[in-house]
């Protein structure tokens, strides 16, 4: 339904954009990124060759890790003066281990509505083809780089529930081997690489299993790994 069937009020709408796959965009997400009076992004230029390719025209402005903390109260006061105002990442579901939650608290803050569209992300795949439990299950994104690593991997090592982490190639190695260390080799998991992509791969087998994978192989792309809970 286009904006003018509705009272005219500030907006900001979370745009779920494709993880690889153009053809995953929603035509519903297309619409409001048409509509909308400003798009900001956490990579401008990621977010210009989505549009572009979609044929649509629209200032994009950042809004990133690095200047999320600075740009918040700029753009609260653009909500606040009647511009709608699109959110993206690079890739998935905005404030998903990517900028936009602490956009959303002040927004949530000062009473300004927020819409959050259904669509593309990375983790709900990687659960449902892991062949483990999808009933109940615990995301913890990436996990801590030093500090309290270790104790997050010992912590999550007697959960019950699935596991999911989202991981980069150059940590997956690290992060498999410590987490064959604090669960156990035996303790089955699956690491889901470049999911919707050309070269979409997921890897299964006991996390002893897929260590040594990781020794064998430079695995690329970003990963999820999903790890059976201790049941």
């Amino acid at each position: 339904m286009p904006f003018s069937n509705f009272p005219k009020m500030p907006q900001l709408f979370i745009i779920p954009t494709p993880i690889g796959n153009l053809e995953d965009v929603t035509l519903r997400a297309l619409r409001i990124l048409k509509e909308v009076d400003v798009v900001i992004a956490e990579d401008t230029r990621t977010s210009g060759f989505l549009l572009k390719h979609f044929g649509i025209e629209k200032k994009i402005l950042p809004h990133h890790k690095f200047n999320e903390r600075s740009t918040v109260n700029t753009i609260i006061d653009q909500l606040k003066a009647g511009k709608k105002i699109a959110l993206l990442s690079d890739a998935g579901t905005p404030g998903i281990s990517d900028p936009g939650e602490l956009l959303i608290k002040a927004c949530t803050e000062q009473n300004i509505p927020v819409e959050c569209l259904p669509g593309a992300t990375a983790l709900i795949p990687a659960l449902v083809i892991s062949g483990f439990a999808t009933s109940s299950f615990v995301f913890e994104g990436f996990l801590p780089r030093k500090k309290g690593r270790q104790a997050k991997l010992k912590e999550l090592s007697k959960e019950n529930r699935t596991i999911l982490l989202y991981e980069s190639p150059h940590r997956i190695k690290k992060t498999i081997e410590q987490s064959a260390h604090y669960f156990g080799n035996e303790r089955r998991a699956c690491i889901c690489r470049e999911l919707t992509k050309l070269h979409e791969e997921v890897l299964r087998g006991s996390l002893g299993e897929l260590k040594e994978i990781c020794k064998k192989r430079k695995l690329k792309g970003e990963m999820v790994v999903v790890i059976e809970g201790k049941g």
